[in-house]
């Protein structure tokens, strides 16, 4: 593995506690600050500049671009009709340029997956096992917000992690 591709990694990997934190503060006041969509995007882009000089092509870095615009394009319209929050749209717009074209297939599938369990968590909020919680999930309910930045933040984190395990297993036997 190139130095230039574990700087990539690096980069992606450092993106990780700021999604947790990100996933805390939405859970905790339904809101993502600004700053840390914009310090996910630096990450981000470092990241996809840096495989990109590595492989020789523009193509992941394109594909990721095309994608962000095409994510804030299609839940924009959610946003103006307040079913999803500005944080939300952001966040989801951003994570094609954080994963990179090659991981979106799985943070898709974890993230359906994700969403599935918070709109079930959400629905039967009596499921839950412990009491405080179950609180706060009625009282989500009965305020009508889902923090939908806690499954993305979740669903990017593990994709992140997968990609840098595959990455570092790489480094780790190159044959």
């Amino acid at each position: 593995m190139s130095p230039l591709l574990a700087a990539s990694l690096l980069l992606r990997a450092l993106a990780i506690p700021l999604l947790g934190r990100i996933a805390w503060t939405d859970f905790t006041t339904q809101k993502i600050a600004n700053r840390d969509v914009l310090l996910l995007i630096c990450l981000g882009l470092g990241s996809l500049q840096l495989t990109a000089v590595v492989a020789g092509s523009w193509w992941d870095m394109g594909l990721s671009a095309l994608a962000g615009f095409l994510l804030f394009a299609v839940l924009f319209p959610f946003w103006a009709l307040r079913k999803l929050g500005a944080g939300d749209v952001k966040l989801m717009a951003v994570m094609p340029f954080l994963i990179g074209g090659s991981g979106l297939a799985v943070f898709s599938i974890l993230l359906l997956v994700l969403a599935l369990a918070t709109a079930i968590v959400m629905r039967f909020p009596f499921m839950l096992p412990e009491g405080a919680f179950r609180v706060y999930i009625q009282h989500l309910d009965r305020k009508g917000v889902v923090p939908f930045g806690v499954p993305i933040a979740i669903a990017a984190i593990c994709t992140i992690a997968f990609e840098v395990i595959l990455g570092a297993s790489a480094f780790a036997n190159p044959f």
